[in-house]
């Protein structure tokens, strides 16, 4: 991997840690997410309109069903990872969906797009694998637990953060194939494809107009934070995908469960730390492979 690629990828995973944190802290739903979304489609207007005026004109039927399937699949994963974070702990979530998402997407990437890996590469991606299992939980997401309440949340951490990760192993997929082959613009696409979420997800505000008053008073701060730096994490990674095979970068962005074990557990309380560091230690490595492979 280029170390510019793996660069953008540091950096992306730093900032996409640090907004599912937030959104995590926001406890919000569907209409956390429109929040999200309509923030993004007003700080990032003028880029958006900019880039927008010289490369969409071009674009025909195949660039458009790119964006109409990327839009609806991270609809789908916005969502349903917000519903888990609202059923379960961060750092079984978010490990999980963040595991099995790369392995997915990797998979997908060497077997349908034709992207080669070394030997190296693939022990970095089973290095990556296991660190998130480790930050999950390790062992204990299967030992059952004294406590009924605890083990049915870590049950549903655990569905709803696989779920998850189908979801972020699609959109990788349908993106990457996009900025790669198709030479889209990350930014336009990603622009786009939020203009598109919101066709769905604004009649989810609009329908209890008082109630949603009621929840932006609670949860605009963290709404204009995930709005505004969410897209500048996964722009990084698609600028990466140019240089670097999918198969590669999708499991190196993982290196932002390291920064989400130490700040997930710091902030939310959530876990143990020394499981956590291990399996941090295990990404950290599994990065590191891959950069090398």
């Amino acid at each position: 991997m280029p170390a510019s690629a793996l660069a953008l990828v540091l950096l992306a995973g730093l900032i996409h840690a640090s907004w599912n944190i937030a959104a995590k802290k926001a406890g919000g739903d569907v209409r956390f997410a429109t929040f999200t979304g309509l923030v993004m489609m007003v700080f990032w207007a003028p880029l958006g309109f900019w880039l927008g005026l010289d490369q969409i004109p071009a674009w025909g039927r195949t660039e458009w069903l790119l964006v109409a399937a990327s839009a609806a699949l991270h609809t789908l994963y916005y969502i349903v990872l917000l519903r888990g974070y609202r059923k379960a702990d961060l750092t079984v979530v978010y490990p999980l969906a963040r595991g099995s998402g790369p392995l997915l997407s990797s998979m997908a990437a060497i077997f349908f797009l034709g992207e080669q890996i070394s030997t190296l590469g693939a022990t970095g991606i089973a290095g990556v694998v296991v660190g998130v299992f480790l930050i999950a939980g390790g062992p204990g997401l299967w030992r059952a637990t004294h406590d009924p309440e605890r083990r049915q949340r870590i049950h549903k951490g655990m569905l709803y953060g696989v779920i998850t990760g189908v979801f972020i192993a699609s959109y990788t997929v349908v993106d990457g194939y996009a900025v790669k082959f198709l030479l889209m613009s990350p930014i336009l696409l990603d622009y786009m494809g939020n203009l598109l979420r919101l066709v769905v997800l604004v009649p989810t505000v609009v329908r209890d107009m008082p109630a949603a008053a009621i929840l932006w008073q609670r949860q605009w701060k963290y709404a204009v934070f995930v709005g505004i730096i969410s897209p500048v994490s996964y722009v990084l990674v698609l600028y990466a995908m140019q240089t670097a095979p999918l198969s590669h970068v999708a499991p190196a962005r993982e290196i932002s469960m390291l920064f989400a074990a130490l700040m997930g557990g710091q902030l939310l309380g959530e876990g143990d730390r020394v499981l956590r560091l291990l399996g941090a230690a295990f990404i950290g490595a599994g990065v590191m492979a891959l950069a090398i492979g």
